[in-house]
């Protein structure tokens, strides 16, 4: 039997979708790509975080359900723990598990396609896998696997935040985590798998450590010294979270990268406030100094650091997002991920007064990107003719191969399979 899987949103359902994946291997189905042959089983992992995920979600369910109307059609996701009733509504849909049944995912499909019918009950039962076993019950273990050099480990799940714009706490629910032991055993499979760099994903995942009784800075020093792994990545952690505790410690000589992700969301202090965000502009500003002053130097890399910035909240005037504008050049990051707010149904955001409106929006949008590939093409600049450690990916595309500097510039050459998966050093 085929399945194919289509993921949208976040390394979190990627890392999910991979572990749905094994699973389903191991019950004997051949995967195929979701748009190019029929298949009998779709699975699609959901997101939610606006608008427009929501429609892709829509379109790409009904067009599952056009290459095959007799298919059997699974969705889960943000998108489906928020909005059951509409996706049971899509033509063609068969199954749809929400955030808290993401564990059932599998035994339950497995059981619709040998004809039982499912309850309530059903979707509710603890998980039987025996990958899930011994796992709190709210966080389904996930890691990302296909690709020889990196790996996307879920280490956290769900958010306590409650940010006026954010329906996230409502789709995955509160902040808890994997414990470290178990977490260390997955590092250990990925490695037996000959990955070596591991990307850390979670929904909040300096927030680790809430359901166990551990923390964050102790998973990376655990995880720091799984035997495989060469090179590990924080794919998010929140400016208040990522404390000079950890930064101190991974600036020693460990295995985690110059590369850090964190969520600005916007530059103006008026509308962090309106956001319920937990610091202020000068509070960012110090943590991205304290982390250049521990990790640069003479001869080092340059450090990497990713931002979210979010345009067009209620309330944001011209004057405001030039703020958000003029607080994103100085303290220059390598890259902004820059979208428009959207209305979400149920969050605080969207009964404010004085929505943007959609065309300010994409002109500031516009004007963010042009930044970041003005601020992106200085970081290169900055770094030019630093010896770095590249790892080299193993596809192919038009005689040539790609891979990432420890500070995750990408790297082009001509395509030489003896480099695939490999680490290798040389002058930027």
């Amino acid at each position: 039997m085929k399945i194919a899987f289509l993921t949208l949103g976040c390394k979190l359902n990627y890392a999910e979708t991979s572990t749905y994946e094994r699973a389903f291997i191991k019950s004997g189905f051949t995967v195929t790509q979701w748009n190019e042959s029929p298949a009998d089983v779709y699975l699609i992992n959901t997101c939610s975080v606006t608008e427009t995920s929501d429609k892709k979600a829509r379109n790409a369910i009904r067009k599952m359900h056009r290459i095959n109307p007799a298919a059997t059609i699974v969705v889960t996701g943000c998108y489906a723990e928020l909005k059951r009733a509409e996706i049971e509504s899509i033509e063609g849909v068969t199954l749809v598990f929400g955030a808290k049944e993401k564990n059932r995912v599998v035994p339950c499909t497995l059981d619709y396609l040998n004809g039982r019918t499912l309850t309530r009950e059903d979707y509710e039962r603890k998980g039987l896998a025996e990958e899930y076993r011994e796992i709190s019950k709210e966080t389904m273990p996930a890691y990302s696997t296909g690709e020889r050099t990196r790996s996307f480990l879920k280490v956290q799940d769900g958010c306590n935040n409650f940010c006026a714009y954010c329906t996230v706490p409502y789709a995955r629910g509160e902040s808890r985590n994997i414990p470290i032991c178990e977490l260390v055993r997955q590092a250990e499979l990925i490695a037996a798998e000959g990955v070596k760099e591991i990307v850390l994903t979670g929904v909040n995942t300096g927030d680790f450590g809430r359901s166990s009784g551990e923390n964050f800075l102790d998973l990376i020093k655990a995880l720091n010294d799984v035997e495989g792994i060469e090179r590990y990545r924080i794919s998010s952690i929140e400016p208040n979270l990522i404390t000079e505790e950890i930064v101190d410690w991974i600036a020693s000589g460990t295995k985690f990268l110059p590369h850090f992700h964190i969520p600005l969301q916007t530059g103006s202090d008026i509308q962090l406030k309106r956001m319920g965000r937990k610091y202020d502009t000068a509070f960012f500003a110090d943590r991205i100094a304290y982390i250049r002053s521990k990790m640069e130097g003479p001869g080092k890399p340059k450090v990497f650091f990713g931002i979210d910035t979010m345009v067009g909240l209620p309330g944001e005037t011209e004057e405001l997002f030039r703020e958000t504008y003029d607080f994103i050049k100085s303290i220059a990051p390598a890259f902004i991920h820059v979208f428009p707010y959207s209305r979400r149904p149920g969050t605080r955001a969207d009964k404010m007064p004085d929505q943007v409106d959609e065309r300010t929006k994409k002109e500031r949008v516009a004007r963010l990107e042009e930044l970041c590939e003005e601020l992106h093409r200085a970081f290169v600049e900055q770094n030019r003719g630093i010896k770095e450690k590249v790892l080299f990916e193993s596809s192919e595309k038009n005689g040539m191969m790609a891979g990432y500097t420890g500070n995750y510039i990408r790297i082009e050459r001509t395509y030489d399979e003896s480099l695939s998966g490999k680490i290798v050093e040389l002058t930027i």
